[in-house]
């Protein structure tokens, strides 16, 4: 039998060619196991070159990673510390590379989301408690994402904040109405479109004030100082490495292509899949970077920074008006696209495990509306924006370890099983997910966090 490295080369050269053939008999599957139509079927017209009809479902799980959560959390991470945590950003985007890679294979191989292998797997009682924690999570992401973007049209329109969390919430509702079925490549060139703005919007800023390369190169040394640090570290990590997105990633890969339509074999999705992922977080991890380096560059040592709205007059005060609405811009498309793709998966989450398949606007009320009450009561939203980080980080865990035990399972994966050192890495980094989780918990409840 192949190891998993092996296998997935094996597609590496078939992808130059602009047809996709059915996929060979070697395409193995588990007895009993899901059939998925697309591993047998002739190509499909509407793709033109194979590869480049694989390509999106990893640009829109990217959104994720740069939702408004990130902005506040690398943003005061370089206010305070400077280019200190720089190292923990490139750790997470790496990490997040190789998280999302399974997600996707997951799904592609099985025809199955990680939801719904979790609802087959797990008693009513799992199911149900499995679900109350990934809400719990979705929750907490909408919290970052509609409060980030009731700051952005406060800060382009001089909106109250519960208006603007109210807009948000009625926009990204209407760019859901893409997502399922032959519209579904609407919706992920939208939400494209809304990365490309969130990509200029925030590193716009590095052009006009350019920051010293020996001292962010001397961020990539992994080091601490204190606890706050430690806290900190989290808290990006959980902006980064994104629990719904790992979710998601799955469904994704499958609702890419419309019901009825031809797919490529597996080989070649998983090969086109490594290149989706690849680019995806290397454009989000670039502009996490620019958004740290941005803060500890322009803003490192000045008052008031700790909050989106101080951090966006500060960079305004420095870099001029110009740069500060542009920033402003990218604060919006950041809320408006991964608002959108959390109730995506939020809705695919509950499916999977409750196997309810409830109406999206249902799925969208349930995650804004503690967003609202958030902005009608917080004095300071950034701070509510940060901790709900912490809860995401908390909440890596329960998507990471069993998505890492299904992609080493023969009975589910076949062929495509991973092999003992891919299997040893991502026990690694789930240990090291696990690990930081464990120290923020002890920081909280000694009072130091």
């Amino acid at each position: 039998m192949k190891s998993d490295t092996e296998n997935e080369e094996d597609g590496t050269m078939s992808t130059e060619s602009a047809d996709v053939r059915p996929a060979e008999s070697t395409d193995a599957r588990p007895a009993g196991a899901q059939q998925p139509t697309h591993h047998h079927s002739q190509p499909s017209h509407h793709h033109g070159h194979a590869l480049a009809g694989i390509l999106g479902p990893a640009f829109v799980a990217a959104v994720a990673y740069v939702d408004p959560g990130n902005v506040a959390a690398n943003i005061t991470s370089g206010a305070r510390y400077g280019y200190l945590l720089v190292w923990v950003l490139v750790l997470a985007n790496c990490m997040s590379v190789l998280i999302q890679y399974q997600s996707a294979k997951l799904g592609i191989v099985t025809g199955k989301s990680l939801p719904e292998i979790l609802g087959e797997r797990l008693g009513d009682a799992g199911r149900f408690m499995f679900f109350m924690q990934a809400e719990v999570i979705a929750i907490a992401t909408d919290l970052a994402e509609v409060i980030g973007g009731a700051i952005s049209l406060k800060l382009l329109f001089g909106l109250p904040l519960f208006v603007g969390g109210c807009i948000i919430g009625a926009v990204s509702t209407v760019l859901l109405i893409f997502e399922k079925g032959a519209t579904h490549r609407i919706f992920e060139k939208l939400i494209i479109g809304l990365l490309l703005v969130i990509t200029f919007g925030f590193i716009a800023g590095l052009f006009i004030a350019p920051p010293n390369p020996k001292e962010v190169v001397a961020g990539l040394i992994p080091r601490f100082k204190g606890t706050d640090t430690v806290l900190m570290a989290t808290s990006m990590l959980g902006a980064t490495v994104m629990p719904h997105a790992i979710y998601l990633h799955s469904t994704l890969v499958n609702d890419h292509y419309a019901p009825g339509e031809a797919k490529p074999s597996i080989k070649k999705l998983l090969h086109g899949s490594k290149i989706d992922v690849a680019w995806a977080l290397i454009l989000a991890g670039s502009v996490n970077l620019a958004l740290l380096i941005l803060a500890a560059n322009s803003l490192y040592g000045m008052t008031g920074t700790d909050t989106i709205e101080g951090a966006q007059r500060a960079i305004q005060h420095v870099l001029g008006p110009v740069i500060g609405t542009i920033f402003s811009i990218g604060l919006l498309a950041s809320s408006l696209s991964s608002t959108s793709v959390g109730t995506y998966a939020g809705s695919e989450i509950m499916h999977g495990l409750l196997r309810i398949k409830a109406p999206m606007w249902a799925c969208r009320v349930v995650t804004l509306v503690p967003a609202l009450v958030v902005l009608w009561f917080a004095n300071n939203p950034t701070e509510a924006l940060i901790v709900g980080q912490v809860v995401l980080s908390v909440g890596i865990p329960f998507a990471i370890i069993p998505l890492m035990r299904y992609t080493h399972d023969r009975t589910l994966m076949g062929e495509y099983v991973d092999g003992p050192v891919k299997h040893v890495v991502n026990i690694a980094v789930a240990a090291l997910i696990v690990a930081l989780n464990v120290v923020l918990i002890v920081l909280t409840m000694l009072g130091k966090a």
